[in-house]
């Protein structure tokens, strides 16, 4: 191995010359406007204060023995303890050195007290998050849900934060907090093991499901038709892209709960759309006005909260390959989860290894975690890998309520509210006192906004209810909001060394509900959907609002049995796709999981390249599935472009775009002009076909979709004025562009008079009455469209340039003065995939082409040989803005490659850049 480690070495050298160079240009920033702000405050000492111990020997109190921490080349660390208490205190230490500001983010959005850090900027979020209780309910399954085994690994990875930040000042734990301190008196405080647990609501929230379909259903019974409504809400395609569970079902026949009592005789079908709420509430007058306010506020939990998107085309690909068709002889497992870009990521790879394997000491364990929770959550052990992707399963209900002063309306009587006191502590500032209200559904989301309060007061309705009331509140039923011991699963998994034991462990993995793929060192692969998954009253899908004062409506207080949820274990054909498709064919299956799939465009493109590559023989290699996740290809594009090209194009300038297509594959490489062109059409394609027609308050605000020129006569010459916004602000909707709108337009692509290609006429474009009329149209606006943002030389064109990826602090990086945000910040970078491809760089037609979901990391597993395994990260191990390894992974990430991941003992040793002991 000696040239490996020169190499390895080499490395390391130029890395160390890299962070010594940004150091010295920060510091020489930081100099310069040192005399006309904050930046007086911050200095070498600074810089360097935080930045982790990495070598020699940290004497820690409470560890029974010895931990040795190593380190490779990006910082990666990897534990050995002889015990699971040492293992799991060490892993809080190790966290909290590269990530402690992040957990503090972290534990303060869940548990609402974001005003404590930054002041009556997130006193709304702040107001909406104590309304869901994330922290309350992580509280009560810590009193009385998990195992007291979970219980002592919690503490004791509390134990190993608290005993990092023990006497430390903020500057010595990250830069952030010397910027904090500029403003706010803020200094951080013990971490508790609630902390820990609360974090697995937010994930939950960030995964929950159909809730701004059930939001955007209810908005169009304004201005659309049922069939209209049923148009862009398409039943899945079951036929052309498979489901995930094709040759299992469910363990249990019996058709009962778990109690014993009957269960449902089959599957509910969606509600018909456009018919008006469940139980015949119509969506009119000030219930819009209050659906779109909470659609408001729910917009704003991602960007003040740093949660993700929520929506369709976000998920994640996950797929496991049997030995059978490897080069290996042994499974193959890829996993890549899609979630909104985070600088650092939300991953955190870390290794967890008992030096002797036994009941003392249980764990061998590699993979990704989050930083503030102990264990790992996706990896693999000595004898096991599993990957996860959102289910999708609808697990939220959102419920109309006739409230008054005295309570709310349930059955013909007035109930009282249960009501709470929650008191928010704003840093700068004095407190602000809240009342939470909860029906027997849930938390009342509607007292969070100013605009709901005040609407609502003769909002009519058509169901038995009253027909005048004091208005109308929304309460949500969420099963995250129920206690539960998802992370008892956590270290079922970690120690699990079967697919029994996996599937024990499932158990427990209540919220979210996550697909889970598995494959063992014996050639074992398999399927589990866990959760707790609803089960709802006959006739009621979840797709729209119900009516919270009609019993008929609840649910029954029953959910899915564990033995019928559905799964596969060594299916016939040798592999299991999940990227968020339906699980399962409802003819087969007798519960409703959801009416809201993923549309399976991700899905079948996987398939479908596992199949051209072992046919004839074929075998699949590591690589194999690396070049599979970093598939490109625009299923939209393959359907589209086609019709795109017969049509007879008069404007030269258009035609000249238009020839761009004539040739390309439909990859969406970062250099492609024909990516980015296309990629413009189809995003005025959705805009004249379907925006138009969308109620107001489902419009794109506050951007203009598209510029044209002074006049009509083509695209503007570069360097003159663009004085006309195509579409104003408010003038129309624009969808989102995922696989729904694929499925969409796939249904009326050979209707040349279809409804939805009538488009109405501007001031300078004619009206549209059929398909190519329409066509044309948008290719016309994405000429001026991509020449205003790249100039009128197509020969300068790139996806790329339009396709941005900017990693953001999820804090100060984006709420930051300019030279904080500088400092925090990288990008951009260009890149390639797109929405709805594998490679699932995503981006929403409503808001640009830039970049709003990424695989967050990418893993591939080989049972034959782990060491052979490869991972890589979206940034890196810390997240020290400083620190060599805060984005060194991400450059490999962008270009596709993977890392080493090293698990034995001996591959660890050989990578090892540096050696940390934690002593008693």
């Amino acid at each position: 191995m000696p040239s490996t480690t020169n190499a390895s070495s080499g490395a390391r050298s130029g890395k160390k010359k890299g962070r010594r160079a940004r150091l010295l240009v920060i510091v020489l920033v930081l100099a310069v406007i040192a005399g006309i702000g904050y930046g007086a405050y911050w200095s070498v000492d600074s810089v360097r204060a935080s930045l982790p111990q990495t070598t020699g020997s940290i004497k820690l109190d409470g560890l029974d023995g010895p931990v040795q921490v190593k380190r490779d080349g990006y910082g990666i660390p990897q534990i050995y303890a002889s015990s699971d208490e040492d293992l799991f205190m060490a892993q809080g230490f190790v966290q909290a050195q590269d990530r402690f500001y992040e957990m503090d983010v972290r534990r303060h959005t869940t548990s609402g007290r974001l005003s404590e850090m930054f002041g009556k900027s997130q006193v709304k979020t702040d107001e909406f998050l104590r309304t869901l209780g994330w922290h309350r309910v992580a509280q009560q399954e810590y009193d009385s849900k998990l195992s007291p085994e979970t219980k002592k690994y919690l503490q004791a990875y509390a134990k190993g934060v608290n005993a990092y930040l023990a006497g430390k000042s903020g500057k010595q734990i990250s830069a952030e907090y010397v910027a904090l301190g500029f403003k706010n008196d803020y200094k951080p405080q013990k971490w508790t093991p609630v902390d820990s647990v609360a974090w697995l609501k937010a994930m939950a929230w960030d995964l929950r499901g159909n809730m701004q379909d059930e939001i955007d259903r209810s908005l169009m019974t304004s201005r659309l038709s049922a069939k209209q409504i049923a148009d862009l809400y398409p039943a899945y395609p079951y036929k052309r892209n498979k489901p995930i569970v094709q040759e299992g079902a469910y363990s249990s026949a019996t058709g009962t709960y778990e109690d014993g009592s009957a269960g449902s005789s089959g599957a509910t079908t969606r509600t018909a759309a456009g018919t008006g709420l469940a139980g015949g509430t119509t969506a009119s007058g000030d219930l819009q006005s209050q659906l779109g306010g909470l659609a408001d506020v729910l917009d704003q939990i991602p960007s003040s909260a740093g949660l993700g998107p929520n929506g369709h085309g976000i998920g994640s690909n996950s797929w496991v390959v049997s030995g059978r068709y490897t080069i290996t002889g042994k499974p193959l497992l890829a996993n890549d989860p899609h979630l909104a870009p985070q600088l650092p990521s939300v991953w955190y790879q870390m290794g967890l290894h008992c030096t002797t394997v036994s009941s003392k000491c249980q764990y061998d364990v590699s993979g990704y975690t989050f930083a503030g929770m102990p264990g790992v959550i996706i990896g693999h052990n000595q004898n096991i890998s599993w990957g996860l992707t959102n289910s999708g399963v609808d697990v939220t209900d959102l419920y109309l309520e006739k409230i008054s002063d005295d309570g709310y309306q349930y059955d013909g009587e007035t109930k009282p509210f249960t009501t709470r006191q929650e008191v928010i502590k704003v840093a700068g500032g004095g407190s602000k006192t809240i009342t939470v209200r909860e029906t027997n559904n849930g938390p009342l989301l509607s007292d969070r906004d100013d605009e709901l309060l005040k609407v609502g007061k003769k909002a009519p309705v058509t169901s038995p209810a009253p027909d005048r009331g004091d208005g109308y509140g929304i309460a949500l039923r969420w099963t995250a909001l129920d206690p539960g011991n998802t992370m008892d699963a956590v270290f079922g998994f970690d120690k699990a060394s079967n697919w029994s034991e996996f599937r024990e462990a499932a158990k427990d993995f209540q919220v979210p509900s996550q697909n889970l793929t598995y494959a063992d060192t014996k050639g074992n692969i398999g399927y589990q959907l866990p959760g707790r998954i609803p089960i709802r009253a006959k006739g009621d899908d979840g797709s729209l609002p119900a009516p919270g004062w009609d019993s008929k409506y609840r649910w029954t207080g029953h959910y899915i049995p564990q033995a019928a949820l559905p799964y596969e274990f060594n299916p016939k054909r040798g592999y299991i796709v999940t990227a968020n498709q339906a699980v399962i064919n409802p003819d087969r299956y007798p519960y409703t999981l959801t009416t809201d799939w993923d549309y399976g465009t991700r899905s079948q493109r996987i398939t479908d390249l596992i199949q051209s590559k072992i046919k004839d023989g074929g075998k699949i290699s590591t690589d194999d599935m690396r070049m599979m996740q970093m598939d490109n290809s625009s299923e939209i594009a393959k359907l589209l472009v086609p019709k795109l090209l017969k049509i007879d194009i008069k404007d030269k300038n258009v035609r000249e775009a238009q020839q761009l297509l004539e040739n390309w594959d439909y990859t969406q490489t970062p250099d492609s002009a024909a990516a980015a062109y296309f990629n413009s059409v189809w995003r005025n394609i959705l805009k004249l076909a379907f925006g138009n027609k969308l109620p107001k308050e489902l419009r794109v605000k506050g951007q203009c979709l598209y510029v044209k020129p002074v006049d009509d006569t083509g695209p503007a010459d570069e360097g003159r004025k663009v004085r006309e916004c195509g579409e104003r602000d408010g003038d129309s909707a624009q969808p989102d562009g995922g696989d729904r709108w694929f499925e969409v337009v796939r249904r009326i692509i050979d209707d040349q008079h279809s409804d939805w290609w009538k488009a109405p006429a501007t001031r300078t474009d004619a009206a549209t009455h059929n398909r190519d009329q329409l066509f044309a149209r948008a290719m016309k606006d994405a000429r001026w469209d991509v020449t205003a943002k790249l100039g009128k030389d197509i020969d300068t064109w790139s996806w790329g340039r339009l396709h941005k990826l900017e990693l953001k602090n999820q804090t100060l990086g984006t709420e930051g003065p300019g030279w904080l945000q500088y400092v925090l910040n990288r990008g951009p970078w260009k890149l390639g995939g797109g929405e709805a491809a594998v490679d699932a760089t995503g981006w929403n037609a409503a808001g640009g082409y830039g970049v709003n979901w990424v695989p967050s990391m990418r893993m591939v597993v080989n049972l034959a040989d782990l060491d052979k395994s490869k991972w890589i990260n979206l940034t890196g191990a810390s997240g020290h803005t400083f620190s060599s390894h805060y984005t060194d992974q991400t450059g490999k990430w962008i270009k596709g490659d993977l890392l080493p991941w090293h698990y034995s003992k001996k591959a660890v040793d050989d990578s090892t850049a540096d050696t940390l002991t934690l002593r008693p």
